[in-house]
């Protein structure tokens, strides 16, 4: 495993050796993550796990790991300035936990009057990217970090001005952030939505590719799922190879948040990550 001491993580977009590994921290297996087992090398943390609440935990990780802090209630597609205290708790997370990265979504939680609680897409039109970089430029000037945008999945095709890769290469041209690409959602979208992954990938500039989610994908009627609850499936294992090869990938996160598996199928898990991107980036 990359010992995460030694990995001199670029801001030039200079392709790394090896992509660290890591996993999203989750009360089921934090002893084992503060432990800290030879399986890690980085770890991310939700930033509204630890709003209002003991953040002691997060300088012990700091300690340890490289440390993403990953928000999930900015909402940065909302027109509108961001809410002040949401984004003040935001930054006191990412400053307890030093992190090396921040990240958020591309998509939309709230509105003026209501909190929908869950991440809905945005259309692709100028209008969305000007609301969205504007947002993301405030987020890195308040916490003085680097900045990547996640792809969500969506079940809707919303008619835009561009096709989603035009409109992350905009984005993070306009914004000046990176991409935080989710594999799991970019297969789901494929497949729900009938387009090749592997062709919308090499749409993307592979500079603005900085950081990887996966995790499982569920089935249900024929549809396919981001419930976050399903060991990795061989042709996200093959995606995931695809990135690696294609995009100067600096960490990838393993997300789990139901289901958990032993500590010992999670380490197994990392591993099969770790020798993935190694043979990619040899391939």
């Amino acid at each position: 495993m990359v010992d995460a001491e030694a990995v001199e993580v670029t801001d030039n977009n200079e392709m790394i050796e090896v992509p660290l590994i890591g996993v999203g921290f989750r009360k089921p297996f934090a002893d084992w993550v503060l432990s800290n087992p030879t399986e890690l090398d980085c770890v991310e943390v939700t930033a509204e796990h630890f709003f209002d609440s003991d953040t002691s935990v997060l300088s012990q990780l700091a300690s340890d790991y490289l440390v993403s802090v990953h928000g999930l209630g900015l909402s940065l597609g909302t027109p509108g300035p961001l809410d002040n205290s949401t984004l003040s708790q935001f930054q006191r997370v990412a400053d307890h936990a030093n992190a090396k990265w921040i990240t958020e979504h591309i998509a939309f939680t709230k509105t003026d009057d209501v909190d929908l609680g869950h991440l809905n897409p945005l259309p692709m039109t100028e209008s969305s990217l000007i609301i969205l970089a504007d947002h993301a430029r405030e987020v890195m000037d308040r916490c003085q970090r680097p900045l990547l945008l996640e792809n969500i999945t969506s079940y809707l095709r919303i008619p835009g001005d561009y096709t989603e890769p035009e409109f992350l290469n905009r984005l993070c041209e306009r914004a000046g952030s990176g991409l935080l690409l989710d594999v799991t959602n970019l297969l789901i979208n494929g497949q729900n939505h009938c387009f090749d992954p592997v062709k919308w990938l090499h749409e993307v500039d592979p500079d603005f590719i900085r950081q990887v989610h996966i995790v499982g994908y569920s089935i249900q009627n024929g549809i396919y799922h981001d419930r976050h609850c399903e060991p990795i499936q061989d042709n996200l294992y093959d995606l995931l190879s695809e990135v690696v090869r294609y995009a100067p990938v600096e960490a990838v996160i393993l997300e789990r948040d139901m289901a958990i598996p032993a500590s010992t199928d999670l380490a197994a898990e990392l591993l099969r990550l770790e020798e993935t991107c190694e043979r990619a980036r040899n391939d």
